[in-house]
């Protein structure tokens, strides 16, 4: 826990991924973030198979208090102003004019606490041609080339595996988040964030949006593959293995001069086709198949050993089972475990920022179940009596 964030209270309007990645990145850190839920809890919830939560909903969830407000209601939404009175930060990523059909437009809680910090996250932003279109992870892939420029050049348009648009988002949300409380420090004064997904994988594209830049007259695909993306660095692909496939790059001349060597085509470096980047890009099939006769005859751990000692660029591609039991991540505490009341011990995501004053090992709290903490919560930041809080929140669950 960071001592600056132990008395940061973050109000959560999270669901799915977005708002919640960002809530728990605060969590992490030691801030107070008390997730304010609707009716039956965040649209993750409902992916529940029987009684427990769901697995995606504990892994984002640690950390985080609970409490079940109808938005809806006079009470409730009474309340939720109380608690922005009280609250330095507010993430929200609703669909847009959500707040505002509530009467919670993020200006006006901005108006009635001058120093909360408003993080907004959306898929296309509140201004812009596609700013009142649905925005979901696959949607904000599609619009913003990111399929489009995923998959083979003879293949239709595939979607990343990954929700990246939503982590992202997320993780830029956090971002604008703390810059806008240092900024706080200066002025006093707190303001709205907005992330737009489809804005954070714009700059993503760079390799694929130089290649159409430096070669505008030239017929390149909008799909590689497993190939570079701006179709200027060989070997750059993934290449299969006798039991598997390893991915590869070569980023300099040392790198393809000791891959030639490792996997015993060392003949090839003296080849006019393969003196130098420009070339090798230019006759990166031929390089393909010059690495995948080669590692085709290996298995991941013959080849693992070869370019590792030889100082390439390289890496297994993993299964999800192998990730799962990664030894280097749980070595770095990104896959944590926790003991959770229904689903037993089970992984959560850790801390992805290292700082010399935060302690490995930190205790983990399980993802609360809907308004856990509703007295709790209530009664300290508002002087709610006990029979008040549960009164609100029977109401709010339709008991």
């Amino acid at each position: 826990m960071l001592k600056s964030f132990s008395n940061l209270v973050v109000l959560e309007l999270g669901h799915i991924y977005n708002g919640p990645y960002c809530g728990l990145l605060f969590a992490h850190l030691g801030a107070e973030v008390i997730k304010v839920e609707p009716l039956g809890g965040e649209r993750l919830r409902t992916r529940a198979r029987g009684d427990a939560d769901p697995q995606e909903f504990i892994m984002l969830n640690s950390n985080k208090k609970s409490i079940a407000l109808d938005l809806k209601s006079d009470d409730g939404k009474e309340t939720f102003l109380r608690l922005i009175d009280r609250a330095d930060v507010l993430i929200e990523n609703y669909a847009p004019n959500t707040l505002e059909r509530l009467g919670l437009g993020l200006e006006s809680l901005l108006e009635r606490n001058p120093r909360i910090v408003i993080a907004s996250g959306k898929g296309y932003g509140s201004s812009g041609p596609y700013s009142k279109m649905p925005a979901m992870d696959l949607t904000v892939q599609a619009m913003s080339g990111a399929i489009g420029t995923t998959g083979f050049a003879d293949g239709p348009p595939v979607k990343t595996g990954p929700a990246f648009t939503d982590f992202s988002g997320g993780i830029h949300l956090f971002g604008g988040a703390m810059a806008a409380l240092f900024d706080r420090t200066a002025t006093g004064k707190g303001q709205i964030v907005e992330v737009s997904m489809h804005d954070t994988i714009y700059p993503m594209l760079t390799s694929a949006l130089s290649a159409l830049y430096n070669q505008p007259e030239a017929q390149l695909p909008e799909r590689t593959g497993n190939q570079h993306s701006g179709m200027a660095i060989a070997p750059y692909n993934v290449y299969r293995a006798a039991d598997g496939w390893l991915a590869i790059i070569c980023a300099s001349d040392s790198h393809w001069t000791r891959l030639a060597k490792a996997l015993g085509f060392a003949e090839a470096i003296e080849d006019p086709r393969f003196a130098d980047p420009v070339s090798r890009a230019e006759h990166m099939d031929e390089i393909d198949a010059l690495v995948t006769g080669a590692t085709s005859q290996l298995t991941r751990a013959e080849i693992s050993d070869l370019l590792g000692n030889a100082g390439v660029p390289f890496s297994p591609v993993k299964t999800l089972r192998e990730v799962d039991q990664d030894p280097h991540l749980i070595e770095r505490e990104m896959i944590r475990f926790i003991d959770h009341p229904e689903n037993g011990r089970v992984p959560v995501v850790g801390n992805p920022l290292k700082m010399s004053t935060l302690q490995p090992g930190a205790e983990l709290s399980a993802a609360p179940k809907v308004g856990q903490d509703q007295s709790e919560v209530l009664g300290r930041l508002l002087g709610m009596s006990e029979r008040d809080a549960e009164a609100l929140r029977a109401v709010t669950l339709g008991l």
